[in-house]
Parts: structure tokens; C-alpha cells; sequence
């Protein structure tokens, strides 16, 4: 034993010797200096590029074998005096000596610190890295042409025995930078504190890798200059195993996670986002890149959320073809709080140019509120249930501005749609097509209050309701619709609004550069149509307004019934027909009362007064009037022929000088005025008796020249009970002016009578009717 103990000692210190006179030797008579051209020109035939080394290169012994070179450059032979394409201050590569004794050169550690790249894009978008690729590329094919077998070493060491055993310890990459200037869009790209550490690391099997770096977004080229702020920042960071099979140029990351931390320009807080997967494989050969079981964790962050985040998840597989700059993200789910689940496919293409995509997209049913909750947007609906039930599928297509959903089908609180929308993500743009069964608006309005149930069922159908829920805030978005290109196409089988029945409803809409149009609006409207143009003009300053409504043969009763949701008779019964031109400028409800102009015309036909029968309250006082009863008999409701005004409205005033209502053997004429500002109104009409074949009754010729006056005035909010009476003034004056002319009258003939017998004898027959007719058109 002490013998081999003897021998163990004296074969390590002869080996010591042996290592000892090899540092002697290498370091005296070997100049590390006289390496530096080799490997210039080494770079140079393999890629290209002109290596400029400026710092020393120097060997190391302890405490392991290495070499070490600062302060290189690298530039293309076309980039001389520019930025060079790569350079680092430091690198390091350190060898394993107990291997170098086996004949081996396995490399125990590589470092390098200060590495920087520096890539532009030019105008016609060519980058700077492009020849040294290419030629890189070509060096490839050629090595691939004499393929060497899998087992052997790599020799780089001429003709010596020595290999290299592709194994490296230890990794490490410190204080990267990359910029990438792109001159065609004026922006520029920066990724600085990069760092890459691997162990381990050899091309037949797995190794840990970690790498983190920050990024930064510049929206100009001067941003140094003028000390510019990023208009984005990403902290980014790495942990996987990867395996590297260089002779393939095959890559792969396996259980990788990817962590970022974005944050743009104004925000106060980071978007944080995970994207980890089961493998992301990287093929150079047949340049393809292929992502197995992508997931996506990204907290939903906005100013509304508060310091809560709403957690979105993202499950995905991708396949991209890199040579033809293509990509397919499959098995889609998105995954939310409250029920959001959508799924769905997309295909992209021209990434390198103009990305651009299609696929399929589901989202299962979800209900709304939470969401809107969530971004204080929620409406204030009638139906409390209302957007609890919401579900969409459709083909998506589109590109970086544009999202079109080209047979989309849509399911919304059991009514159901289909069609097509195509909006700008800008929101500019939104041309939509949809088809529905049935849609019960009055669901997504505000519930009506008990004040603004009673007054409205106090006032003049239509104009109370709507005053009830007036406030000052503006009807329409003005700045948005102004600047938004608009074609929209809607038709449904029922509708509901306001109460209110429609059927087989037609809108279209169209409209750009400030004017918004009202194409079409046509539907069933009890029992009777109703149809409407119009233009909303943006340009001008207040906006203005133009409609032009139209109703024919519209039945007053049922709508009367629906409008006040009263099952009882309808104050007034027939068919409606009417039309219209109608402009206003203003954006609130005060102001366009106040500037509301236009005509209307409107005729009533086969109409009827309920619980008032006008023609027997008239002819009782005609027979009271002349000494009889009335022995006819009634009915309870006043039926007329025809009703009949035109309107004409000027600042809000609308005015009619020819109220017409014409009954049988009765006619009604009157002229008033509404003041939609103050919200009062005046009729005045009179009432007479006329001579007609179908007349209700009889009477005496002379009270057919008797008007029966009566007022209606007051404000259209009160009560409607006191709203009209008899006017007694102007039958008092109307009265007397009869009086006057019936005495006149009768004065006449007592005169005619005392003096014609005598104007007879002394004049003649003649001459005497003569003067009695002159003096009978004198009185009366």
C-alpha cells in the first residue's frame, strides 16, 4: 500500500510539471496578439462580417483554462463609419482541463458582457442584418451538402487530436442592448438590460434557461435629443429548458413561461400578462414555428376597475409558416368571470407586411350587467333581467383597423339576429346588417317613475311622456357621430317602443363626413303605416335636424289603448293619416323644443268622440231654442265625417288657422296655437248648424247663423277637465250683433208695412218695391 502511495504522489507531481511547463511554455513563446488575424479572417469567410478587435486577448490558467478578448466590433463591409452591427465589451470562454488531458476540449463556461446590436430598416424595408443572414444561410446549405457523423467532435484545432465535446457548464449573457431603428415608420425599438443564463447547455438534450430584458417603444427617431418619454415599456422575463439541435437548426422551449409587465405612455399602472406553454418548437430548415398548449394569463386592468383587475385566461395552440409569413392560433377558449366562455379559430396572414385574419368566433351565453357593472356603464333598464342573456357566433375577419363579422347570428334576451357587422376598431366606421324576429326596446329604457306614469296619462298623448324623462344631458353623442362613416340596415318583425306595436320594421341609416341620414324607417302601425326621413346635420354649430314623418290610415283607438296602456275607450276614435317636414337644431330636449320649425297636415277620417254625443247637445238647444222636445233617439259618441288642420310651427310655436270637424248637418272651425316652450296652448272654434241632406236635425234657418263659441286654453301638463268651456264673450258678441240685425229687420218690414200702400198710391206698384228693397238692404 505505501508503495502505491508512493506512486499515486510522484504521478501527480510529474503531471504538475507536465501542466506547469505547458503554462510556461504557451505563455512565453505563444503571443495570444498573433491570434487576432486568424480570427478575422476566420469571421470574415464564414459570414463576412469585418471584426474590429480592439481590446487584448488574453489567456487564463487559474483557476481553469480560458481566453479572453474586449472590446469588439462588427461591421458589414458596406457599414464603415456607421454604428456597427454587433459589438461587446467582454468575452469569455474557459475550458475544462481534465478533459484537455483526455485529448478533449470541452468548454466549461462562455460569457459575455456589453453585447449590442444594432439593426435599421430603411425606407423600402430592407434591415441591415439581411447580407450577413444570407450568408450565413449559404454556409448552412453548405456544411448540410458534407454532413459529418453525429458522433464525432468538431475539430478546431487543425490537424490535432483534439475535439470539442459540444457541452458548455455555464452560459451567461450580461448587460445586452438591441436597437432597432425602422426609417419607414420613424420609429424605434429598444431592448436594454438583457441577460441569458444557461447550464448545461448541449444540442442532444433538454437544459434550464433563464433570460430577462427590458423594452422600450420610441414613436420618433430623435427621442434622445429631445429626451422624449417611451410610448411603451415591457419588462420581460424567461424561465424554460430548451434544446438547441444546431446541425437540424432546430429549437425548441419546453414548459416555458414568459412574464411580462407592460406599461404605456399616461397610464399609472403596469398590464401584466403570462404566457407559458407545453412546448414552443422553432424550425430554421423548414422555417416553421409551432406553440403546443399555449396558455394566456392577462389581467384585465382599466381606470374604471379601480385597483381590481379582472382575470382573463386564454388557451391556445399556434402554427406558423415563416417563410410564408402565416400563422394559425387553434383550439381557442377564453375564459372569464360570470360565464364569459368564447372559443373560436383564427388564421393570419402578411404578417410581415399587413397582418391580416379570418376564422370562426362563439361566445357561449353570458349575461352583460357584471361587465358593464365592472366599467360603470350599467344601464338603468326597465327589465331588470335585461342583457343577462347574450350569445354570438359568426366568421371574423380583419386586419389591424378592421373587425367584420360576416354571418353573425345573435341571441339577445330571446329575440334572435342574424346578419353582418364590419366596424373600424377606431371606431370611425360601423356598417351593420341584422335581421330579427323581435326586439322589446322598451326593456333597455329607463323605468318609468309613478310621477311620470301619472302626467303622462294627464297630458296630450305623446308630448307629457317624453317631457317627464327630459334632462339637460345631450340626446346624441355629437362628436363621435360627426367623425364616424355609418351604414346600417335593421328589419324586424316586431317591435316594441314606448309602449308602442310595430311590425315588419324596415330602418336604414347611412351617412359620413358630418351628416348622418335616416334613409328609410317604414312599419305596420296599428292597423295602418308609418314611414320616416330625416338628416342629422353635424357640421353646423348648434347641430340641426330634419324629419319627416308621414302615418296613413293609423287606427287612434288601439294606439290610444297601447300608448296609455288603459283597456278602456279611447277618447277619440278613426284613422289617422298624416305628414310632415319638421327641423330643429340643438342637442337637448329644451333647446330643440325652443327651435323646432316646420308644417304638419293631418286628417282624420271615420272618426268618432267616445262618452259625448255633440250633435244631441246641440240640436236639444236648437229645439229648446224654438219650443220643442227632442224625441229622437242617441247614441252615446259624437261619429263625424271628417277632421282635418294643418300646422305650422315656428320656433317652437305651432300654429292652425283651420281646424275643420265636420259632422253630420254640423261643421266646426277653429283656429289655436301650442307653445311647446312654455308648454301652453289656446283654441278657439265655433260651432254651426248647416242645411245638409244627412243633417242630425232641423232647425230654424235663423240659427244656422248663430256660432256656438267655445275656448280651450291652459298648460298641456294640468288638468284636461279644464281645459275647455263655452266661451260667453264672443256668443254674448255674437248675440248682440244678431240682435242688431234682426231688429233692423224688423224695424224694415214695420216700415215697409205702414208706408207701402201709401208709396203704392202716390208713386205707383212699381216704383214703390223699388224704394222697399232699398230701404229692407238698409236695416238689413
Amino acid at each position: 500500500m505505501k508503495r502505491l502511495f508512493q506512486l499515486l504522489l510522484a504521478a501527480i507531481g510529474i503531471l504538475g510539471v507536465v501542466v506547469v511547463a505547458a503554462v510556461v511554455y504557451v505563455t512565453t513563446f505563444l503571443d495570444p496578439e498573433d491570434l487576432k488575424p486568424h480570427l478575422v479572417e476566420m469571421v470574415r469567410e464564414h459570414s463576412g462580417l469585418e471584426l474590429e478587435l480592439a481590446g487584448p486577448l488574453n489567456w487564463s490558467f487559474y483557476p481553469r483554462v480560458g481566453v479572453s478578448i474586449a472590446d469588439v466590433k462588427g461591421h458589414l463591409p458596406e457599414q464603415d463609419g456607421e454604428s456597427p452591427l454587433l459589438a461587446f465589451d467582454r468575452a469569455e470562454v474557459s475550458l475544462s482541463f481534465a478533459t484537455l488531458l483526455r485529448g478533449e476540449v470541452a468548454i466549461e463556461g462562455v460569457t459575455l458582457d456589453g453585447v449590442q446590436l444594432y439593426l435599421e430598416r430603411n425606407e423600402a424595408g430592407q434591415g441591415n442584418w439581411e447580407p450577413l443572414l444570407e450568408r450565413l444561410e449559404s454556409e448552412g446549405d453548405a456544411a448540410q451538402a458534407s454532413p459529418a457523423p453525429a458522433s464525432a467532435g468538431v475539430n478546431l484545432i487543425g490537424d490535432s487530436n483534439l475535439s470539442v465535446a459540444l457541452n458548455v457548464a455555464s452560459v451567461k449573457v450580461r448587460n445586452g442592448e438591441v436597437v432597432f431603428r425602422d426609417l419607414g415608420s420613424q420609429s424605434e425599438w429598444l431592448l436594454e438590460s438583457f441577460s441569458f443564463t444557461g447550464t448545461n447547455v448541449n444540442p442532444r438534450s433538454d437544459f434550464p434557461l433563464q433570460a430577462s430584458f427590458q423594452l422600450a417603444h420610441y414613436g420618433a427617431l430623435d427621442w434622445r435629443e429631445l429626451e422624449r418619454a417611451p410610448a411603451l415599456t415591457s419588462e420581460i422575463s424567461l424561465d424554460t429548458r430548451a434544446r438547441l439541435a444546431l446541425a437540424e437548426r432546430r429549437y425548441a422551449l419546453e414548459g416555458f413561461t414568459l412574464d411580462t409587465a407592460t406599461r404605456r405612455e399616461g397610464a399609472d399602472r403596469d398590464q401584466t400578462a403570462t404566457l407559458s406553454g407545453e412546448r414552443l418548437v422553432l424550425d430554421l430548415v423548414e422555417r416553421k414555428l409551432e406553440l403546443v398548449a399555449g396558455q394566456l394569463d392577462s389581467p384585465l386592468q382599466h381606470p374604471a376597475l379601480g385597483e381590481e383587475a379582472v382575470p382573463l385566461e386564454l388557451d391556445f395552440a399556434l402554427d406558423a409558416d415563416l417563410a410564408d409569413q402565416s400563422a394559425r392560433l387553434r383550439d381557442m377558449v377564453l375564459s372569464g368571470p360570470d360565464g364569459l366562455r368564447a372559443t373560436g379559430n383564427l388564421e393570419l396572414s402578411s404578417l410581415d407586411r399587413a397582418p391580416s385574419y379570418r376564422g370562426e368566433l362563439d361566445v357561449e351565453p353570458m349575461s352583460l350587467r357584471p361587465w358593464l357593472e365592472r366599467f360603470g356603464h350599467a344601464p338603468m333598464t326597465a327589465d331588470a333581467e335585461a342583457l343577462s342573456d347574450v350569445a354570438l357566433s359568426s366568421p371574423v375577419e380583419g386586419d389591424s383597423s378592421r373587425l367584420a363579422l360576416t354571418e353573425l347570428d345573435l341571441a339577445l334576451d330571446g329575440s334572435t339576429f342574424s346578419g353582418s357587422l364590419d366596424a373600424g376598431l377606431d371606431g370611425r366606421r360601423i356598417g351593420i346588417s341584422l335581421q330579427g324576429d323581435s326586439l322589446d326596446l322598451d326593456a333597455y329604457l329607463p323605468p318609468r317613475t309613478a310621477e311620470s306614469e301619472d302626467s303622462a296619462s294627464r297630458g296630450i298623448v305623446g308630448i307629457e311622456r317624453a317631457h317627464a324623462q327630459e334632462d339637460e344631458a345631450s340626446l346624441v353623442p355629437a362628436e363621435w357621430l360627426a367623425a364616424v362613416d355609418l351604414d346600417g340596415e335593421l328589419t324586424l318583425e316586431h317591435l316594441r317602443f314606448l309602449g308602442l306595436d310595430f311590425t315588419r320594421v324596415e330602418l336604414a341609416l347611412a351617412g359620413g363626413e358630418g351628416r348622418q341620414r335616416l334613409e328609410r324607417f317604414a312599419s305596420r302601425f296599428y292597423d295602418g303605416r308609418l314611414s320616416a326621413t330625416g338628416e342629422l346635420d353635424l357640421t353646423r354649430e348648434p347641430i340641426h335636424w330634419q324629419l319627416s314623418p308621414t302615418l296613413s290610415d293609423v287606427s287612434l283607438e288601439p294606439l290610444y289603448r297601447a300608448w296609455q296602456r288603459d283597456d278602456g275607450p279611447a277618447p277619440l276614435r278613426g284613422r289617422l293619416t298624416t305628414e310632415g317636414r319638421l327641423t330643429a337644431s340643438g342637442n337637448t330636449m329644451p333647446v330643440l323644443r325652443r327651435h323646432l320649425n316646420g308644417e304638419l297636415s293631418a286628417r282624420l277620417d271615420e272618426g268618432a268622440i267616445s262618452d259625448v254625443n255633440v250633435s244631441r247637445e246641440l240640436c236639444t238647444v236648437a229645439a229648446m231654442l224654438e219650443g220643442e222636445e227632442m224625441t229622437r233617439d242617441w247614441g252615446e259618441d259624437t261619429r263625424f265625417d271628417r277632421a282635418a288642420l294643418s300646422v305650422t310651427i315656428s320656433d317652437g310655436v305651432a300654429r292652425s288657422d283651420d281646424i275643420e270637424l265636420t259632422l253630420p248637418g254640423i261643421a266646426v272651425n277653429g283656429e289655436g296655437e301650442l307653445d311647446l316652450v312654455t308648454e301652453r296652448f289656446d283654441l278657439r272654434a265655433d260651432t254651426r248648424f248647416v242645411d245638409t241632406a244627412d243633417a242630425a236635425c232641423r232647425v230654424n234657418p235663423r240659427l244656422e247663423r248663430v256660432p256656438l263659441p267655445v275656448r280651450c286654453s291652459g298648460d298641456y301638463t294640468g288638468d284636461s277637465s279644464e281645459w275647455c268651456r263655452f266661451d260667453r264673450e264672443a256668443f254674448q258678441e255674437t248675440l248682440t250683433t244678431l240682435l242688431r240685425e234682426e231688429a233692423g229687420r224688423r224695424a224694415g218690414e214695420a216700415i215697409e208695412e205702414r208706408l207701402g200702400g201709401e208709396l203704392d198710391e202716390r208713386i205707383g206698384e212699381e216704383a214703390g218695391k223699388e224704394l222697399r228693397d232699398a230701404l229692407r238692404g238698409l236695416f238689413d
